[in-house]
């Protein structure tokens, strides 16, 4: 069976050979894609989206117009809108994780998706708030963890997350948390930021990520916020030597 995962991480040789076998010549071209996904049993978003991401695919014009589009380019801007703008409807959750899985690979495409990247975040945490759908969180807590720990996140797109002052969303994911475990940005740093909110140190301090003598030191800050004090202060007294 030739499902999402077989598709986006083809080599070459086997990606031809999955559409050439496949091919109508008898189909009209704005019917080709929904008879191949019929064939696959896949959406035509997925198809687009595995060959899109596969790093193999830009070079093999002679698969392009298979799928019923004239060029590369094209599927391309097809694919970046799917991405964008899709919330776990026409792509799974599994499909998004077979992204980043190979993404990672590839750095021309790695850069495109660094920059869709926000776009898709904030589609989704707008529906998020419209919603407050369990499922939705359940998935993009995944998706998010699969996107730092994966390679795809990098230091910039951390530090821009951070900056924010207050950040539901970072709370409601333990983005932090995760931040640290991918090892992009160290510990300390992330503790003595003004932008992390007291309840997020909290979560840092439980998991005993923070070593005494930088709680001390952050004490001795007289401008942090009352609550932060307080959070400090009591793991300070419970965690006594």
């Amino acid at each position: 069976m030739t499902d999402f995962k077989a598709i986006i991480s083809a080599e070459e040789e086997k990606l031809v050979q999955i559409f050439y076998k496949l091919r109508d010549d008898k189909t009209s071209q704005d019917k080709k894609l929904a008879a191949l996904a019929k064939k696959l049993h896949l959406r035509a978003d997925q198809i687009i989206c595995a060959v899109g991401f596969n790093p193999n695919a830009q070079q093999l014009t002679e698969i392009i117009p298979i799928l019923g589009f004239d060029t590369f380019e094209i599927l391309a801007q097809k694919r970046n809108d799917i991405f964008t703008n899709d919330i776990y409807r026409r792509l799974t959750l599994d499909n998004m994780l077979n992204i980043y899985t190979v993404v990672k690979n590839s750095a021309e495409i790695l850069q495109i998706m660094q920059y869709l990247l926000k776009k898709r975040l904030a589609k989704i945490e707008e529906r998020i708030e419209e919603t407050i759908n369990s499922l939705i969180i359940e998935k993009y807590k995944a998706e998010m963890r699969a996107i730092y720990n994966g390679g795809i996140a990098n230091i910039d797109f951390a530090e821009e997350r951070l900056n924010k002052s207050d950040s539901g969303f970072r709370a409601l994911l333990n983005e932090v948390g995760i931040i640290i475990e991918s090892k992009l940005i160290p510990v300390g740093d992330i503790f003595f930021r003004d932008s992390i909110l007291p309840e997020e140190k909290r979560k840092l301090l439980n998991k005993g990520l923070i070593p005494r003598e930088l709680i001390t030191s952050r004490l001795e800050d007289k401008t942090i916020p009352k609550e932060e004090k307080r959070i400090l202060h009591e793991h300070l007294q419970l965690h006594h030597e």
